[in-house]
């Protein structure tokens, strides 16, 4: 009996002895990877499909009908304001101008019989030798005749103006395209498409915006006036299919007064010098927004967030070595991170490493990293100017 008692003192000695050291050792921390916020100006870059168009586009029309026979221009060819492009037949129109000048001399020469007649029955009349009503028929007729004469007048304005259409004259300095119709092809007023043609220098380059970005850069706008920011300028350019970069920067010019029904997006338009030539209408051209953001500029990198249902947190580091989660209202993507509107400060230091299953409060093995050795850049990651 003394020995069994023994034993069970020993056994529970041991047992209590090894709870007393699971208690006493120390937690482990957890390893993570962490950077501080950065604190620097940024390029925000927007990036929008688009596609040139020619600028003072139009189709050109003849003013009459008739047979092209003669052509002065080829298709693909500059051509300048005043221009000669094409000639209508013109003798149907040289016919009626020579019909219009054959009845206004017969007019005039009615109406010179008319005014004759009517001074010598004036006299008669004064001499009660006709009838008032003899006197006021040939009052009537000269006024007739008066009419007759400006009615032929303008026939014949309107036979020289047919006339003179029958020459088609570029409007605008541009280039035709080569959809112009050939020699012999009978053209119809207001309807025969004589040749597309438009202005080369400048161009535009029509996007599209959507209604919240649309929003976001108004109430930006409405922000910097209330601050007494000074306005920030937008940078244009465009990047066109074999991946250059173009290297003029465009304006924008003109914005839709309304949103698109079946896209809800707004159309915008912007102008690009073209002095070579080289944007043709109907090009694509991948267009690029770029603004600077202000001198003190948050940015996390993309890599720390976390989303729980609408709100966003990160982990940082505390002055204690611990975990703290803070909630942070972000702002756009810039590269690798976000910018932070709100919830965090330039002394922050954020986990971008070791963050699964981490809360609040726990010990942490911090090794502070680099945005280099991370890989996260300001820039955006894939490339679309050919640096070469």
């Amino acid at each position: 009996m003394k020995k069994f008692l023994l034993i069970i003192f020993a056994v529970t000695f041991f047992i209590t002895g090894c709870g007393g050291n699971q208690q006493a050792a120390s937690p482990q921390k957890i390893p993570v990877q962490a950077m501080k916020v950065l604190n620097q100006p940024v390029k925000i870059v927007h990036g929008f499909p688009g596609q040139v168009e020619g600028v003072d586009e139009i189709q050109l029309h003849s003013k009459v009908n008739g047979v092209v026979v003669e052509k002065y221009i080829q298709g693909g060819e500059k051509v300048h304001a005043g221009q000669p492009l094409f000639k209508i037949d013109p003798k149907t129109y040289e016919t009626a101008l020579l019909s219009a000048e054959a009845d206004l001399s017969k007019a005039q020469t009615n109406l010179r019989r008319a005014q004759d007649t009517l001074d010598r029955n004036e006299q008669l009349y004064l001499m009660q030798a006709i009838s008032e009503q003899t006197l006021m028929n040939s009052r009537a007729d000269v006024d007739g005749f008066i009419a007759a004469v400006e009615s032929a007048q303008i026939a014949i304005r309107k036979a020289k103006e047919n006339l003179d259409d029958t020459i088609i004259y570029a409007p605008s300095d541009g280039r035709v395209s080569l959809d112009d119709v050939p020699v012999g092809a009978y053209v119809i007023s207001g309807s025969t498409t004589l040749v597309t043609m438009g202005s080369m220098d400048p161009v535009f380059v029509k996007f599209s915006i959507s209604e919240t970005e649309y929003l976001n850069a108004l109430s930006q706008v409405m922000n910097e006036r209330k601050k007494n920011s000074p306005r920030q300028n937008f940078t244009l350019t465009i990047i066109l299919s074999n991946n250059e970069e173009y290297p003029y920067k465009g304006v924008l010019v003109e914005t839709d007064r309304a949103l698109s029904q079946n896209s809800g997006s707004i159309e915008v338009k912007a102008s690009f010098d073209n002095p070579q030539g080289v944007l043709l209408p109907g090009m694509f051209a991948h267009v690029k927004v770029v603004r600077e953001s202000g001198r003190n500029t948050l940015l996390v990198p993309q890599r720390a967030v976390q989303q729980l249902l609408d709100q966003s947190f990160v982990i940082t580091v505390d002055k204690d070595g611990k975990s703290l989660s803070k909630t942070v209202e972000l702002d756009e993507k810039v590269g690798s991170y976000y910018i932070v509107k709100s919830g965090l400060s330039v002394n922050d230091i954020v986990i971008v490493g070791g963050l699964t299953n981490l809360q609040s409060g726990k010990d942490l093995n911090v090794t502070v990293v680099t945005p280099e050795e991370m890989g996260f850049s300001t820039e955006d990651s894939s490339k679309l100017v050919n640096e070469t």
